[in-house]
């Protein structure tokens, strides 16, 4: 079975951190694609100043438009919101049979995750890849075999900053990819 790695966010907008750490699941892990899942509203954060799905979509395709191992998903757009990961992963398990998926996740998450639906059924049926945020403490998870941590830099790249940036007229070079800062600039998003 394809094994694909689910990387959720609202990606508003995609940035440098968010490709880094995608490709390194892919190159490091048996992970043989990398399934960027847009989610219209996370159940834990505030609908603060969340860009339309269909444009941080468009975004997303954008981003990943010259690797043919990343793909992106709309899944959770016609689900009911706020979706939850457990029901997004036995929807896509049902229309994917033959795919084997393990959710991508940063330990800042990997803290919370027990306050997460039906988390241990996450961890046992699809299993997690852990990448390292900054200033975080070590979670118990960690030592269940389910659950891989991979060797990565702590990137701390910010949308919340990029979209100040933008607001403001300045330079989001090299926090974003360069498709996603011409087409933030085109469509006049986050101004």
């Amino acid at each position: 079975m394809k094994e694909i790695g689910l990387f959720f966010g609202s990606f508003n907008p995609i940035h440098t951190g968010h490709m880094i750490i995608a490709n390194l699941v892919k190159e490091t892990t048996s992970v043989e694609e990398i399934w960027f899942i847009v989610s219209p509203q996370n159940p834990f954060k505030k609908n603060m100043s969340l860009l339309h799905e269909f444009d941080r979509l468009d975004l997303v395709t954008a981003a990943i438009d010259d690797d043919y191992k990343f793909k992106v998903s709309d899944i959770e757009f016609n689900m009911p919101k706020p979706s939850y990961t457990i029901d997004t992963l036995a929807l896509l398990r049902e229309k994917h049979p033959d795919k084997n998926f393990r959710l991508i996740i940063g330990s800042d998450n990997l803290v919370s995750f027990p306050k997460w639906k039906n988390h241990s059924e996450i961890i046992d049926q699809f299993g997690l890849i852990v990448y390292p945020r900054p200033n975080t403490a070590k979670s118990d998870l960690l030592e269940l075999e389910n659950v891989q941590e991979i060797e990565a830099p702590e990137v701390d790249i910010s949308a919340t900053l990029i979209r100040k940036l933008i607001k403001e007229n300045k330079s989001v070079k090299y926090l974003v990819p360069e498709a996603v800062e011409e087409k933030i600039r085109k469509e006049g998003y986050y101004l």
